[in-house]
């Protein structure tokens, strides 16, 4: 017998809060995740431990299996992990990394450089974040790691190049989703003022952390803004040569001790990439016509009914032929082959095994009503210059709690229309935009989001060194913001808010890069 004794309360939160602690403190994901998976199992089963086992037990089996088939959504995502890194073993083994770093050093001189390389990928795999977050560490690390960029520095150039990107590209399955959901609550409500693509557009200069958040790490890259853990951690790489934490092991994703070829080229790394990029495109395209039925076929319609997992399954099964097919061509032996084909998979286990976790304690979250408490907090009686720092605050509360910034949105997005019906409705577009936004902040904070996860996967660096070093360049495009958001309330001017953010970004970088000078030693002219 289930007890609802703490759902939708305060004590909602202690899971979430617990796993997360933990996690901060021990530095052992899995654990601070199985204990917050345990506790709120506990709670939700009103602490009666053989149901407590049971529920979790059924939890797992359901992250595979649901209705007798397989899940449609996570076991495509694992199989697309493994064989992705099956690929990158494959490209490892052919040469064709060290080709690639070798051309990119003739072209990409500087370390500055080798971050923009990194940052303009990001812009031009928009497509999806899970597969920005794979693709653009996987063809960006070489070159990083051939100028001494820290795992974590890359780590944090792919993270903040992939959520804020996808949450303001209306072609990629974010914004496809955002615009499905924007147009139910408009139906809903009967708000036939915008179309829901429009209002969407309209929201992209509105949503002042995805700005704030690519235009923060263009200033990072540009003036070498290294601050917090992200310091020590440059400083490690670049004076010992070590791009990791070496005290922490193998992290996930990371190059593994195999052969090379000696006639590796480009064209076996650019090669699979393509591959994977124009087959991911397709296959999104292909699934989500596939759902539409008698509908009429629109881009816009297929990316918001496509299987994003499914799809991007499929294309890692056609990077990997390719990749394949390069080997080959290059008389690669069955052995080097076949080794690079294991040690690639199990390159993907540590990754698998904490977003198995993290889906679990998602799970045990989302039934205790942790996303609904929080938005119960919102109050419409509240004025109307505090409601969208409010609103983007709870969230950004929201997202790190729960680790879902696509639950956030389903959950806030609705809340956001019904505050701005009740109170404003010239505030409807910067209210809602305030959602999209705290989702990305909290998203990008979080250790449970599966986003987190697979950046620091992608860029091949240890989970929660990942989260640390990011999370004061997270914090501060949230605080440049929120005054933004500030000045929306009080003004009901979107400029407004945009002018105050952007000032407010010039004055941290003043001063951050005045503190820099005064305590970190910089590199040369060369280096840089």
């Amino acid at each position: 017998m289930v007890s609802m004794q703490f759902a939708n309360t305060a004590f909602a939160l202690l899971p979430p809060v617990v796993a997360i602690l933990m996690a901060v403190i021990t530095r052992r994901v899995l654990l601070s995740l199985g204990v917050g998976i345990l506790l709120g199992a506990l709670m939700y089963n009103g602490f009666a431990p053989m149901a407590t086992l049971s529920d979790i037990a059924d939890r797992a089996i359901g992250l595979v299996i649901d209705d007798g088939a397989l899940e449609s959504w996570n076991v495509p995502l694992i199989g697309f992990l493994f064989v992705l890194g099956m690929t990158i073993a494959v490209i490892n083994v052919t040469g064709a990394a060290k080709a690639f770093a070798r051309w990119a050093r003739q072209r990409v001189k500087t370390r500055r450089d080798a971050r923009l390389m990194t940052m303009m990928l990001g812009f031009i795999i928009f497509i999806d974040d899970y597969f920005n977050t794979l693709a653009v560490g996987s063809v960006a690390k070489p070159v990083a790691d051939d100028h001494k960029i820290s795992r974590e520095e890359l780590a944090y150039g792919v993270d903040s190049t992939a959520a804020p990107v996808c949450v303001m590209a209306p072609i990629s399955s974010w914004g496809a989703y955002i615009v499905g959901l924007i147009g139910t609550v408009f139906a809903a409500r009967e708000i036939t003022e915008f179309s829901a693509l429009n209002a969407f557009l309209q929201m992209i200069p509105m949503n002042l952390y995805a700005l704030t958040a690519l235009a923060l790490l263009a200033c990072v890259i540009v003036f070498n803004l290294q601050i917090g853990p992200m310091a020590k951690a440059a400083q490690r790489a670049t004076e010992t040569g070590e791009l990791w934490d070496d005290s922490k092991g193998l992290p996930p994703g990371a190059d593994l001790d195999l052969p090379e070829a000696d006639n590796g080229s480009i064209w076996g790394l650019l090669l699979p990439i393509l591959a994977l990029v124009a087959s991911s495109v397709y296959f999104m395209l292909a699934t989500g016509a596939a759902n539409l039925g008698d509908e009429p076929f629109t881009v816009m319609a297929a990316l918001e009914n496509t299987d994003t997992t499914i799809a991007l399954f499929y294309a890692a099964l056609v990077s990997l032929v390719v990749a394949l097919a390069t080997a080959f061509y290059q008389k690669l032996t069955p052995a080097m082959i076949s080794k690079a084909l294991i040690s690639g998979a199990k390159s993907m286990l540590p990754a698998v095994y904490i977003l198995l976790f993290a889906w679990t304690i998602a799970g045990v979250i989302r039934d205790l009503g942790t996303g609904t408490y929080l938005a119960s907090l919102v109050q419409t009686t509240m004025p109307m210059w505090c409601l969208p720092v409010l609103i983007f605050l709870l969230s950004g509360v929201t997202a790190f709690a729960t680790g879902t910034s696509w639950g956030t949105f389903a959950i806030m997005l609705p809340i956001a229309a019904d505050i701005a019906i009740a109170s404003e409705m010239a505030m409807l577009l910067p209210l809602m935009a305030a959602v999209l936004a705290g989702a990305v902040f909290g998203d990008h904070c979080s250790p449970i989001s599966d986003t987190t996860v697979l950046s620091g996967t992608g860029a091949g660096c240890h989970h929660i060194d990942h989260v640390s070093t990011q999370l004061p360049y997270a914090v501060s495009a949230a605080l440049i913001a929120g005054l933004g958001y500030l000045a929306i309330g009080i003004t009901h001017s979107a400029i407004a808010g945009f002018l105050v953010s952007a000032v407010a970004l010039t004055v941290w970088v003043l001063v951050m890069r005045s503190y820099c000078d005064r305590t970190i030693a910089m590199p040369s002219a060369s280096q840089a």
